[in-house]
């Protein structure tokens, strides 16, 4: 196995302390890999793979702060832990934007791809399933789509439902929506391709997120399911992924 981390400090102390007691394989050697940090570094850990297409198991530990993708921290025990770890296997978005400049860019998303307004202005945006206009005009900040390992995060904050790991379904989540103003969203079946028209796009300026990649002035977005490319993730079997997804819909 091999072992990376972030750069805060918790982590850097944590990977010292690994080292002392066990012995890492170099990176590119590693089957496996332990992650150290928080959620925002595990999503990075995971992109890599997507871009390097080498999709290794990773058992993350939490020195970060939410740490919902992370194991809890402790020194003893880690092979065993790995040994015993359940596998959770996620798929991730495509994203592919194109701005009003004509340039098209593509990222993938684990999480969501977000729509957001990049002015003062609302949003208005068209919004096509499969190819059929479902909504002819969102009016309001944005609009995201989630899949479920991302629906307990920033699709849950603006009130989307919490999907559970299997239940091969996207959220489709408005953000902030002024029109229509009972429209809060819809479950879609993960092989569903969602088109995003943004309308007056110059005026009303949209910027496009997957994840962390973000992409400005766009004039329409695509995004679909890509399971060509699944990751997996491990974890303690008494604090596994989609047992938290299940038990986040009782949090108060």
């Amino acid at each position: 196995m091999g072992l990376v981390a972030s750069h805060n400090e918790a982590a850097q102390a944590a990977a010292k302390l690994l080292r002392r007691r066990y012995t890492f394989a170099e990176d590119s050697l590693a089957t496996q890999l332990v992650a150290l940090g928080g959620d925002g570094f595990m999503l990075h850990v995971l992109h890599q793979m997507l871009d390097g297409g080498e999709f290794r198991p990773v058992f993350g530990i939490n020195r970060g702060t939410v740490g919902f993708l992370m194991n809890e921290w402790r020194l003893d025990c880690l092979a065993e832990r790995i040994a015993a770890a359940k596998r959770i296997s996620v798929a991730p978005l495509t994203m592919v934007a194109r701005t009003i400049h004509g340039d098209e860019w593509t990222s993938a998303a684990i999480n969501e791809v977000s729509l957001l307004r990049e002015t003062r202005q609302v949003a208005k945006i068209e919004v096509l399933v499969n190819g059929r206009v479902v909504l002819p005009e969102l009016v309001g900040d944005g609009v995201l789509v989630a899949t479920p390992a991302g629906s307990s995060a920033y699709n849950y904050s603006a009130r989307g439902p919490i999907l559970p790991l299997a239940a091969r379904m996207l959220a489709l989540t408005p953000i902030a929506p002024f029109r229509p103003r009972r429209w809060t969203g819809a479950i879609l079946p993960d092989d569903t391709r969602i088109l995003f028209r943004i309308h007056s796009p110059a005026d009303r300026k949209v910027a496009a997120v997957a994840d962390q990649f973000e992409v400005r002035d766009v004039a329409e977005v695509e995004v679909s399911l890509d399971r060509t490319r699944q990751l997996s993730l491990l974890f303690d079997p008494e604090h596994a992924l989609d047992e938290r997804i299940a038990t986040e819909q009782f949090a108060s």
